[in-house]
C-alpha cells in the first residue's frame, strides 16, 4: 500500500531535535527522507552519548525512517553535488544557525534558482525581520523567551524549565505543518516556497491559553505549580508505597466527576453540598479537598487508583517513569512503543509514529548508521559507481 507522502523526496540537513523532529515525521509519513551529515556526523550523533564513539539514544530516537548520507557542503565538489540533488528533491529541510545556509551557498535564493519546485522549510530560534533574528537558540533559551518558564514551577520558587520539547519537537512539528501546505500549494501554482518556524513563536503558540490571565488582570500570569487557579480538585496527590513517582494526577472539570469522585472517596455528602457544586468555587476549599483525596489515595497504589476512578470516569492519571512508559502495557499493545534492533546498540524499545492514518500505516526503521546509505544514494541519483565513492571519500567530500 502506497504511503501518504510516497514520491516526496526530502533532504534533510538538520541537527539535535528541533530539525530532525520534523523530517522524521515526515519519514513517518512515508516521504523519501535523506540525512545529510557532515562526514564526521551531525552533532546530536555522538555529542550526547553515554558511550563514547557510539551513536547517541538521543540522536537514535529522532532519526528514525531515514536514509543516511555523508557530505562536506564546505568543499566546492561537496556543494556541486549538494545542488545535483536539490534538482532532483521535493523538499530542503535545516535547522542551521543564522545565516550559515546562505554562507555556504546554499539558501533560499540560490536553491530556488537551482529547483524553482523546491519548498526550503528552516527552523530557527528567533523569526526572520526582528531584533533577535540573529540570536542563536536552544530549547530552554526559546522556554525562556516565551513565557513558558515564568509560568511554570511553584508560586515560591524560580521559574522553571519544562520537560517535553515544547521549541525543539514543537518548532519541528509546526514546521512539518507549513510543509505539508506548501506541497498542496504547489499543487496549483506549479512552484514551490519558503517556509520558517521559529521555536519562540511555537511555544508561544501552544502556551497561548495560559496568556487569559494577562487579558483578564493586565498582570502576568503567576506560577501555580501543579495546582489550578480555575478548578478543584486538579493536583498531584501521593500514593502507596510513597516512591519518588507514586503520585497520581486528578482533575475534576464537571459535577458528574465531582459526584463520583467524593462518592469513592467516603465523601458523598459533598455531591449534595452547594457550597462544592462548581469546580471555581471549590477552589477557596482547596486545602481541604486535597487532604481528603491524599487520604484516600495514599492507602492505594498508583495504579489502583488509576483503575479505581478512570474506570468509574474521573479523569485520573498514574504518574509513569521513563521506565514505565518504554514497557506501559497501552503503549506496547497499542503498538507505540516497538522494539528495533540496532547493530552496535542492539534491541531497544522506540516510541512510535503518533499520527496513526488508516491507510497509510507507519513501519518504523532504526535510525541509520553514519554514512550508511552513501552508495546506494550516490549510486541511484548521481549514476556515482564504487570507484567514485571511494574517490570521494578518500578526499574528504563524503
Amino acid at each position: 500500500m502506497p504511503k501518504a507522502l510516497e514520491g516526496i523526496r526530502v533532504l534533510d540537513l538538520t541537527q539535535y531535535e528541533a530539525g530532525p523532529s520534523c523530517t522524521q515525521m515526515l519519514a513517518w509519513l512515508g516521504a523519501d527522507v535523506i540525512k545529510i551529515e557532515p562526514p564526521t556526523g551531525e552533532p546530536g550523533r555522538t555529542a550526547l552519548s553515554d558511550k563514547r564513539g557510539e551513536d547517541a539514544w538521543f540522536f537514535l530516537l529522532l532519526n528514525s525512517c531515514k536514509k543516511g548520507v555523508t557530505l562536506n557542503l564546505k568543499s566546492p565538489r561537496g556543494r556541486a553535488m549538494f545542488e545535483e540533488l536539490v534538482k532532483q528533491a521535493d523538499v530542503v529541510v535545516e535547522n542551521m544557525g543564522p545565516g550559515v545556509m546562505d554562507r555556504l551557498g546554499i539558501g533560499y535564493q540560490s536553491l530556488r534558482r537551482i529547483n524553482p519546485r523546491l519548498i526550503a522549510a528552516s527552523v530557527k530560534g528567533f523569526a526572520s525581520g526582528g531584533p533577535y533574528e540573529n540570536h542563536k537558540s536552544f530549547e530552554w533559551i526559546a522556554q525562556a523567551m516565551s513565557g513558558a518558564m515564568a509560568m511554570t514551577g511553584s508560586p515560591d520558587g524560580p521559574p522553571t524549565k519544562a520537560i517535553g520539547g515544547l521549541a525543539d519537537t514543537g518548532a519541528g512539528l509546526h514546521t512539518v505543518i507549513g510543509i505539508l501546505a506548501a506541497i498542496v500549494q504547489r499543487q496549483a501554482t506549479g512552484v514551490g516556497q519558503q517556509v520558517e518556524v521559529a521555536q519562540q513563536d511555537s511555544v508561544v503558540n501552544l502556551l497561548r491559553i495560559h496568556l487569559r490571565e494577562t487579558y483578564a488582570t493586565g498582570k502576568p500570569a503567576p506560577r501555580q505549580g501543579n495546582r489550578s487557579a480555575a478548578a478543584a480538585p486538579s493536583n498531584i496527590y501521593r500514593c502507596r508505597p510513597g516512591g519518588p513517582n507514586d503520585y497520581v494526577f486528578i482533575h475534576c472539570a464537571t459535577a458528574e466527576m465531582w459526584n463520583t469522585l467524593v462518592r469513592i472517596v467516603g465523601r458523598p455528602e459533598l455531591g449534595d453540598d452547594p457550597r462544592y457544586a462548581d469546580r471555581r468555587d471549590r477552589v477557596q476549599f482547596v486545602d481541604e479537598i486535597d487532604a481528603m483525596i491524599e487520604a484516600w489515595t495514599g492507602e492505594r497504589s498508583k495504579h489502583e487508583v488509576l483503575e479505581i476512578l478512570a474506570g468509574a470516569g474521573v479523569p485520573c492519571g498514574a504518574v509513569l517513569d521513563s521506565a514505565e512508559v518504554l514497557t506501559d502495557k497501552h503503549l506496547r499493545q497499542t503498538g507505540f512503543i516497538v522494539d528495533l534492533e540496532h547493530p552496535r546498540r542492539g534491541k531497544y524499545p522506540m516510541p512510535a509514529n503518533p499520527v496513526r492514518l488508516s491507510d497509510s500505516p507507519t513501519d518504523v526503521v532504526r535510525a541509520p548508521l553514519l554514512g550508511e546509505h552513501n552508495a546506494e544514494i550516490y549510486g541511484k541519483l548521481l549514476g556515482y559507481g564504487d570507484a567514485e565513492i571511494e574517490t570521494l571519500r578518500r578526499d574528504g567530500v563524503i
